[in-house]
């Protein structure tokens, strides 16, 4: 069986994505708030330990457009969007 690395109380998503550790694809969000239009306010409530401050980096690693950051979203639901991906 192969070793997974679990990263526990890691919150960046370069840092998770670059070391190859055990990440649960949730760019699906990204997708989710480019599609509610009209929306001021988007507010993202979870219960303690549920990924909010990992959620937001990945988020921020998305939309800065500083940061050639392709190559994380690599093999993730969301780059299969190329429209998406390419704007």
């Amino acid at each position: 069986m192969e070793n997974v690395n679990i990263p526990v109380g890691t919150s960046d998503f370069t840092e998770i994505r670059q070391k190859n550790y055990y990440y649960v694809d949730k760019t699906g969000l990204i997708e989710e708030l480019l599609r509610t239009a009209a929306t001021k306010v988007t507010l993202i409530t979870r219960p303690r330990r549920f990924g909010k401050t990992l959620g937001m980096s990945m988020l921020a690693d998305f939309f800065d457009i500083r940061k050639d950051s392709g190559a994380l979203f690599e093999g993730l639901s969301v780059s299969k969007n190329q429209e998406l991906c390419e704007t």
